[in-house]
């Protein structure tokens, strides 16, 4: 599969629907899990999310189009989100939703041109990176929190399972 800006939107405007449906109205149980020591919650993961809306995904690319590979654009804090952590889930999965529907209408009239896509900035630990790199990145970045957010609730019932967790790959600790 080749990259397509429409397509990267595609899963970017599902996502915050998709985790709306998917947690909302969970018990605490499903959603206060973790993997282990040191990992995220549902919640957590949630508030990562819209810390990237607000100062990773569209701050970079705006960076990039103005600035292009001149100097590096700002780095992102991975972890920004576990300062505030007292905002109730369901207001998260709002806030999320808000922020992500007015930052694909920001990308869409930002990116004008298929050539944009081509335009390169400056990743403080990767060096030289494309527009559409940085995108492809959003989408990808989506996909592996869903999946986070699935294995932390699948772990809850590791033990549970009993002699199935065979054929649970979910549960498999190397996949």
């Amino acid at each position: 599969m080749k990259f397509k800006l429409s397509e990267a939107i595609e899963i970017l405007e599902r996502t915050p629907n998709m985790l709306d449906v998917f947690l909302t109205g969970l018990s605490g149980q499903w959603t206060n899990g973790r993997e282990g020591e040191g990992t995220w919650n549902a919640k957590e993961v949630v508030l990562h999310l819209i810390e990237g809306e607000r100062s990773n995904w569209i701050p970079r690319l705006q960076f990039i189009l103005i600035e292009g590979d001149k100097e590096a654009f700002p780095a992102f804090d991975r972890f920004a989100h576990l300062q505030n952590n007292e905002v109730p889930l369901e207001q998260a999965l709002l806030t999320f939703k808000q922020l992500r529907a007015e930052n694909i209408e920001t990308l869409k009239h930002l990116i004008s041109s298929e050539d944009l896509l081509e335009q390169t900035g400056y990743h403080p630990a990767f060096g030289t990176v494309k527009v559409r790199e940085l995108i492809s990145t959003w989408a990808v970045h989506d996909l592996t929190h869903i999946s986070q957010i699935v294995r932390i609730m699948a772990e809850s019932y590791r033990a549970d399972v009993g002699p199935w967790v065979e054929y649970l790959g979910i549960l498999k600790k190397d996949q």
